[in-house]
C-alpha cells in the first residue's frame, strides 16, 4: 500500500499539490502570453487576464473545497481523540470556523479578480491568509496540548516553525506593501503588470511579491505536516433510509421499516 492509500492521507496531499499547481499553471501561461514579467509577479497578476484567469479561478475553487474537507476531517480527528477535554474540543471548534472562513476567502480570491474589484479581492486575501494564519495558530497551540500523548513533540515544532515562516511571510509584505501603495512612488500601481528594474519602487515591489508567495508556499507547507497524521484515519458515511420506497407512507411504518445501511470509507 502507498502511503498516500493509507487512510484518509491524499487530502492534504491533494491539497497542496493543487494549489501550488494553480499558482505555477497560471505562472507559466502568463509568461509564455506575456501578460507579466517573468521575475516573481504577484501571484494574482498571473491571474487576471484570460485565458490564466479562467485557469486560475476553477483550480482556486476545487482547493477552496480540498481546504474545507481537510480541515473538517483534521476537527473530526482532534476531536476523536480528545473526547473529554473541554479546552482543546472549544480550540478545535474555534479552529474550524477559522479554517472555513479562510476557504472561503480562497473563494473571494478566484472569483474577484484583482483588476477588477481589488477592494473585494483584498479583503479575500486577508480572510485567506490573516485568518489562516491564525487558523495555523491555534493548530499549533492544539498540537502543543496534545503532545507527547497524542503525538511526538517534534510535530509541535514544525508546525511551530512553518507558523513563524508565514507570520514573517505577512509582516514583509505588509510592510513593503504599505512603502510601495503609500504615494512616493505614483498612483494606479495596483493595475500596473510590468516593471522596469531602473523604476522608483522596483525594490519595494520585488520584497512584496517576494513576500507574497513565501506566505503563500508557507501556508500550504503547514498542511503537508497534516499527511502522516492522516493515514491514521478514515471516516465512513451511514446512510438512514427512511422507509423501502420513495413513496409517502405512514408514520407507523416508517419506523418499523427504518433501515441503516454502511457506505464504506471515504
Amino acid at each position: 500500500m502507498w502511503w498516500f492509500q493509507q487512510g484518509l492521507s491524499f487530502l492534504p496531499a491533494s491539497l497542496v499539490v493543487w494549489s501550488a499547481a494553480s499558482f505555477v499553471f497560471s505562472y507559466i501561461t502568463a509568461i509564455v502570453l506575456h501578460h507579466v514579467d517573468p521575475l516573481v509577479p504577484y501571484i494574482s497578476d498571473t491571474g487576471t487576464i484570460p485565458p490564466e484567469r479562467c485557469l486560475f479561478g476553477i483550480m482556486l475553487n476545487i482547493s477552496a473545497f480540498l481546504g474545507a474537507a481537510t480541515m473538517y476531517v483534521r476537527y473530526k480527528q482532534v476531536y476523536a481523540l480528545n473526547p473529554e477535554k473541554s479546552k482543546i474540543i472549544k480550540l478545535n471548534k474555534i479552529g474550524l470556523t477559522l479554517g472555513l472562513i479562510s476557504c472561503f476567502g480562497l473563494c473571494i480570491i478566484a472569483n474577484f479578480q484583482k483588476s477588477v474589484l481589488y477592494y473585494v479581492h483584498v479583503v479575500g486575501a486577508c480572510l485567506t491568509f490573516g485568518v489562516g494564519a491564525i487558523y495555523m495558530l491555534v493548530q499549533t497551540v492544539l498540537s502543543y496540548l496534545m503532545q507527547p500523548e497524542i503525538h511526538s513533540k517534534d510535530v509541535f515544532w514544525i508546525r511551530l516553525t512553518v507558523l513563524l515562516w508565514c507570520s514573517s511571510s505577512i509582516a514583509s509584505m505588509f510592510v513593503s506593501s504599505l512603502v510601495l501603495y503609500s504615494g512616493l512612488y505614483g498612483t494606479n500601481l495596483v493595475q500596473k503588470l510590468h516593471w522596469d528594474p531602473e523604476e522608483k519602487g522596483y525594490t519595494a515591489h520585488i520584497i512584496s511579491t517576494v513576500s507574497e508567495w513565501s506566505l503563500a508556499f508557507s501556508f500550504l507547507s503547514f498542511f503537508l505536516t497534516y499527511i502522516r497524521d492522516f493515514q491514521k484515519i478514515s471516516l465512513r458515511a451511514v446512510v438512514s433510509l427512511h422507509g423501502r420506497t420513495l413513496y409517502n407512507t405512514p408514520q407507523s411504518f416508517v419506523a418499523d421499516e427504518q433501515t441503516l445501511l454502511t457506505a464504506g470509507s471515504i
